[in-house]
C-alpha cells in the first residue's frame, strides 16, 4: 500500500473526528430528529403488542425472554435495570464473545496499564457497575440473579421472522425480545502494511489489553499511532513504564475533535515533561518486521523509520454490527438505527450503546456515540422503556472525559470533562497550572464547556451550563483572570437566564 494511501485511511479516519461528525460522536447535520420520530408510532404499537405475546411465552422451557447480545458496559448496566424490575430472574440470558462478565471498558486503557508496581487495575475490581458507584456484578452476581451467561460464543446469524439466534459453536437460542449491545471494533491497519505484525497491539478488550502488557514487559521503544482518547492515554500509561514513547498522527496537533490547538499545545508540552515525543502532521508508509518477525519500525511517508518493538495502533473504531445488518442500518453515521427508547425498525428488537445510531434531541440530529456515560444511560433507558410504562425519549447531553498520569508517584494527574457541542467561538481561560477552561460560544449562547482539574462542585456545573445553554457576554467571560472567576461567570448567566 502506498504512503498516499495510507495518509488517505489516516486522513479519513481525522476528518470525520470532529466532535459533531467523528467516531467518538457521530452527529451528521443532514439527518434530524423528526426524520426519525415520523415512524416511531408505527414502532411503538407493534413493539407493545409483541411484548404482550412475550411475556406468556416459555420458549420451550428455555424462558428466554429477554438476550442482551454483548458482553460490555451497555449490557451489564442492562442486566442490572432487569434486575431492579424483577425480570431477569430465569428470563434473562447474555451472550458475549468475551470471556468475562460485563467490566467497565474505559479502564482498559487507563488503570489497566498503569505499571505492574504502582497497583493496576484488575478484573473482579472493575465489573460493571462499579464505574457510576454500583455494586459489583461478578460472574457469581449473575448466577445468584438467575441470568444465563453464555461467554465466548458470539452469535453469528439471526433469523427475525423465527426470533432466533445462532451462536459460533452452534447454540441456537430462542428470543422474544432481543437487546443489541455489540459495541464497535477497532479499526486496524490492513495485513498489507504491518497491521497484523506480532508487537502490534490494538485495545478493545481484556484479551487485548493482556496482549500488550506482556510486550510491555519486554519493550524499549514504543510508537503509539493515533492521537486521540487511545492514543493519549496509552501514551501515558507506558511513560509511566519508563519506556521510550512516542505518538505519529496525520493532524496538527492532538485530538483535533475536541481540542483546541491552545489547549493541544498545553497538554502535549505536559506529556513532552513525561519524556513523550511527538511525529505530527505526517503519514505512515508502513510498519516493519525484524529477523525474528515481529515489528521493529514504523516507516513514515518521507521515509524515515521510527524504531520500535511496540506499536499500539488507535485510530478510531467502527461499529461492530456483525450478523445484524438486516436489522436496519444507518448509511450516514454507522451503526444501527434505532428510535428515542432504542427500538429498531424490527418490533421486538432493540440496540444500545456504541452500536446504536439514534435520536440526540437537544441538537436534533442522529448521533453515534462512543462513551461509557452514554452505554450506561442508553441501556438504563431501554430497559426501562420495555418494562415499565415509560414513553419518554432519550434526552442525551454529550460527555466526554478522560484521566491519565493516575499511577502512585506520578507528578502531575490530568482529569478533563467535556459537556455539550463544541460549535462556534471559543473562549479559553486558565495557564493550565493546573487548571484551564475552554468555553464554546455560537450566537451569543454558551454551546459546550471543557474544564482541566476541576473541583467537584465545579465539574457538577458544567452539564447544568452546556444543557442550559445561556446566553452569556463572551467580552466579560475573555476579561476573567482565572478558571474560577470565568466559571461564576457562566453561573450568573444561568441565573439571568432563569429570571427572564
Amino acid at each position: 500500500m502506498s504512503s498516499s494511501v495510507c495518509r488517505g485511511i489516516m486522513a479519513s479516519i481525522s476528518s470525520a473526528l470532529s466532535l459533531k461528525h467523528g467516531l467518538s460522536l457521530w452527529c451528521p447535520q443532514s439527518i434530524s430528529v423528526n426524520q426519525i420520530y415520523l415512524s416511531s408510532s408505527s414502532i411503538a404499537s407493534t413493539s407493545f403488542r409483541r411484548r404482550l405475546a412475550v411475556s406468556a411465552s416459555s420458549f420451550a422451557n428455555e424462558n428466554r425472554e429477554y438476550v442482551i447480545v454483548g458482553g460490555g458496559n451497555s449490557a451489564g448496566y442492562a442486566a442490572r435495570t432487569f434486575v431492579e424490575h424483577g425480570l431477569a430472574d430465569g428470563k434473562l440470558c447474555i451472550v458475549s464473545k468475551e470471556a468475562h462478565a460485563p467490566y467497565e471498558r474505559p479502564a482498559l486503557t487507563k488503570g489497566y496499564l498503569f505499571p505492574l508496581d504502582k497497583k493496576p487495575a484488575r478484573l473482579p475490581g472493575f465489573h460493571t457497575c462499579v464505574g457510576s458507584g454500583g455494586e459489583r456484578q461478578t460472574p457469581e452476581w449473575y448466577k445468584e440473579k438467575g441470568i444465563e451467561t453464555i461467554y465466548e460464543d458470539p452469535v453469528s446469524d439471526i433469523d427475525t421472522e423465527k426470533q432466533t439466534l445462532r451462536t459460533n459453536s452452534g447454540k441456537l437460542l430462542k428470543y422474544g425480545t432481543l437487546i443489541i449491545a455489540t459495541g464497535c471494533t477497532a479499526s486496524r491497519f490492513p495485513d498489507s502494511i504491518g497491521g497484523n505484525l506480532p508487537g502490534v497491539h490494538y485495545i478493545r478488550d481484556v484479551a487485548d489489553a493482556n496482549s500488550l502488557i506482556s510486550s510491555l514487559e519486554k519493550s524499549k521503544k514504543v510508537v503509539v499511532v493515533g492521537g486521540g482518547y487511545i492514543g493519549m492515554e496509552v501514551a501515558a500509561a507506558t511513560a509511566g513504564w519508563k519506556l521510550d514513547t512516542t505518538i505519529v498522527f496525520p493532524e496538527d496537533h492532538l485530538m483535533p475533535r475536541l481540542f483546541t490547538p491552545f489547549l493541544a499545545q498545553k497538554y502535549e508540552e505536559l506529556y513532552q515533561d513525561y519524556g513523550v515525543k511527538f511525529v505530527k502532521g505526517t503519514s505512515i508508509k508502513n510498519l516493519e518486521a525484524g529477523s525474528d518477525g515481529r515489528v521493529a519500525g514504523v516507516k513514515l511517508g518521507n521515509g524515515s523509520t521510527i524504531e520500535a518493538d511496540t506499536v499500539v495502533i488507535g485510530i478510531g473504531a467502527k461499529p461492530a454490527v456483525g450478523p445484524f445488518e438486516g436489522v436496519g442500518l444507518n448509511s450516514t453515521v454507522g451503526g444501527i438505527e434505532v428510535d428515542g427508547q432504542f427500538r429498531t425498525s424490527i418490533p421486538g428488537i432493540f440496540a444500545i450503546g456504541d452500536v446504536a445510531a439514534f435520536p440526540l434531541k437537544i441538537y436534533n440530529r442522529i448521533a453515534r456515540v462512543e462513551h461509557v456515560d452514554h452505554a450506561r444511560r442508553s441501556a438504563q433507558h431501554c430497559v426501562k422503556s420495555l418494562v415499565t410504562a415509560q414513553t419518554s425519549m432519550y434526552d442525551y447531553l454529550p460527555y466526554f472525559y478522560s484521566r491519565v498520569f493516575e499511577y502512585e508517584g506520578s507528578p502531575r494527574k490530568v482529569w478533563w470533562q467535556f459537556f455539550g457541542d463544541n460549535v462556534g467561538e471559543t473562549v479559553e481561560i486558565g495557564k493550565f497550572d493546573p487548571k484551564v477552561a475552554t468555553f464554546w460560544i455560537d450566537s451569543g449562547k454558551l454551546k459546550g464547556v471543557l474544564l482541566e482539574s476541576g473541583s467537584p462542585q465545579e465539574f457538577q456545573l458544567l452539564p447544568e451550563l452546556a444543557r442550559s445553554q445561556p446566553s452569556i457576554d463572551k467580552a466579560k467571560l475573555q476579561k476573567a483572570s482565572t478558571v474560577e472567576e470565568a466559571l461564576e461567570i457562566a453561573q450568573a448567566s444561568l441565573q439571568v437566564e432563569a429570571k427572564v
